[in-house]
């Protein structure tokens, strides 16, 4: 947004006089005035390079056309942006692209969803003028979260900015010069051998299908087609909040009751909720926090829930390990109780239950495959799949998605509180964990339930809860791991002294997720955001430890908080890597 009391000129574009912030480029000032100039390098939120050409534009005086992305405004410019120099250099310039580019789209899983697709389709490309020799090169697929493939890069680079300035993990950079050149990890390795954190936000920003999730939706299938099968599903809060985008609603849609339906309709056995296993983390957390604070434990304690996060941790800053809460993430613990608790109680052969999660990250397949979450005899999550490959399922099967009916989850794992429901928003974690930790140290009601301190997009947020009898909790909260950094550099350096912290690896916490739809920017996050805290706002339980069907679970199962049974299956400890993610 502008500053009210920035410098303006005065300018014209396509003859239309417009008044604009002195810092705007071309581009932004020709969106100011209701004109939609293509782009592909190019995204509000990542460093402008002007590397593709696509924005060009004529400029009275100019001595050839200019990339709009990146020319500022000046006082009394005069800008055209369709003339036909204009049309036949942007025509130029994605005919090259696609005369180097796999002509695949029908079977594309970006097909409609592809940016190149759609400018070609706008600038009327009906067929491409030049050929010659293809560039080619191999797939990447030998890792569990992403795929990568080169010849569907464009060389935008948005990749790279997207990892360098959101994440600081520099995974990517341009290899060769000219027609040989490549975006990709330094010295041609694959995602498996380098320290990436499969959190995926490449994928958000890439505008072709060069970077996308690994796709499962075939196991999924295959599970629900086996009669020998019990297979379940659960499904994360940020999952509700963003998949009737797919289906044509605005941002900020809430679509349980008929997510559910679908899940119901396309045959699993049974539909839970994660929100309950994030209540279960929250009493973990919770009362590990407490007792590290009681008994001289490593301090500040730190979330453990983002695996994006998990992995950078292990790769990048070893030496902090022991602050990592010991608690699993609300998808395991729900993956080792399934196969346990649900399974005793129901009379299901865990051998038989094939353990689905549907998420709004890409790590979280690379969390699932791990060989150390096997505590239930079994692998905890068999298959977890994204918010995007849910949808594409959803429409395979050709349900009127949006004329579904209400349904709700199964019991006893379809219960839950608004604490749950929050772990999808930054902050949110840290909100559910005062929320029980303050009644659980003190004995007494929280009055003020909504924690507005730590709430919102701003990327490092602090606050002082004060728990009584002398305990001032200090708190931050960070989300992307360029913000994890500068609060670990803190911590190194001996600014900070919290006791909690809570980080999330994607902008915005997990609706901002890389499994989640196209496109996310930060005004849809904030409409995912507020969606989530309406939510909560209207749970008919707020805090985890009032959930009915998580009192039962402890009481007649699962014993008390850090016990022996919940020590041995719902927490887990960490090791530093060498440099690269296992």
């Amino acid at each position: 947004m502008p500053n009210k009391n920035e410098p303006t000129v005065d300018m014209t574009i396509d003859g239309q006089s417009i008044t604009v912030p002195k810092s705007y480029t071309i581009l932004q000032a020709a969106s100011s005035a209701g004109l939609d100039i293509p782009h592909l390098c190019y995204h509000p939120e990542l460093a402008r390079e002007g590397n593709c050409r696509v924005c060009l534009v004529e400029v009275k005086g100019a001595k050839s056309l200019l990339a709009s992305c990146v020319y500022p405004v000046a006082d009394g410019m005069e800008v055209q942006t369709n003339t036909s120099s204009v049309r036949e250099a942007r025509r130029t310039v994605v005919e090259l692209l696609l005369a180097n580019h796999p002509a695949d789209c029908l079977f594309c899983v970006k097909n409609q969803r592809c940016e190149l697709q759609q400018i070609a389709a706008d600038l009327g490309i009906r067929q491409v003028r030049f050929k010659g020799e293809r560039k080619h090169a191999p797939r990447d697929t030998n890792n569990p979260s992403l795929e990568r493939d080169p010849e569907k890069c464009i060389l935008c680079t948005r990749c790279v900015r997207a990892c360098s300035e959101r994440q600081g993990l520099d995974i990517f950079s341009v290899s060769n010069r000219g027609f040989d050149s490549l975006v990709e990890p330094a010295f041609g390795l694959g995602l498996d051998e380098v320290a990436c954190s499969y959190c995926g936000q490449c994928t958000t920003v890439c505008p072709t299908a060069a970077l996308v999730e690994k796709d499962d939706t075939q196991e999924v299938w295959d599970a629900l087609s086996d009669p020998d099968k019990f297979v379940i599903v659960q499904t994360a809060p940020s999952v509700r909040i963003g998949l009737g985008e797919e289906f044509g609603m605005k941002s900020g849609g809430i679509v349980t009751g008929k997510m559910v339906a679908a899940l119901r309709r396309m045959g699993f056995d049974r539909v839970f909720d994660t929100d309950f296993a994030a209540d279960m983390t929250i009493m973990e957390e919770g009362h590990e926090l407490l007792h590290r604070i009681r008994n001289g434990g490593v301090l500040p304690m730190m979330t453990s829930c983002s695996p994006g996060w998990v992995n950078f941790v292990q790769t990048k800053y070893p030496e902090i390990l022991p602050h990592l809460s010991t608690a699993k993430s609300p998808m395991q613990m729900f993956g080792v109780t399934a196969k346990t608790y649900f399974a005793e109680r129901a009379g299901v052969d865990p051998a038989k239950i094939v353990s689905v999660s549907i998420m709004p990250c890409t790590a979280k397949k690379w969390e699932a495959s791990l060989p150390k979450f096997w505590d239930s005899g079994y692998r905890d999550v068999d298959i977890v799949a994204t918010t995007r490959e849910l949808a594409r399922m959803i429409k395979q099967m050709g349900l009127d998605f949006m004329g579904l009916p209400e349904e709700d989850f199964d019991s006893p794992m379809g219960l839950s509180s608004g604490a749950g429901q929050i772990f999808g928003a930054t902050g949110g974690v840290m909100e559910a964990a005062i929320r029980t930790a303050y009644e659980v140290y003190t004995g007494k009601s929280l009055v003020k339930i909504d924690f507005m301190d730590v709430r919102g997009l701003e990327g490092i947020k602090e606050a002082i809860v004060d728990m009584g009898d002398g305990l001032v909790l200090k708190v931050a909260v960070a989300h992307t791991l360029r913000n994890a950094q500068k609060i670990v550099e803190r911590m190194r350096s001996g600014e900070a002294d919290y006791h909690f912290i809570e980080i999330m690896a994607c902008p915005g916490g997990c609706l901002g997720g890389g499994g989640m739809p196209y496109p996310t920017d930060r005004e849809i996050r904030l409409a995912r955001m507020k969606a989530i805290y309406d939510a909560d706002a209207r749970m008919k339980y707020r805090k985890a430890h009032e959930n009915p069907a998580i009192i039962e679970l402890y009481e007649t199962w699962m014993g008390p908080p850090l016990g022996e049974r919940a020590h041995r299956l719902l927490h887990t400890s960490f090791a530093a890597q060498d440099g690269r993610v296992k």
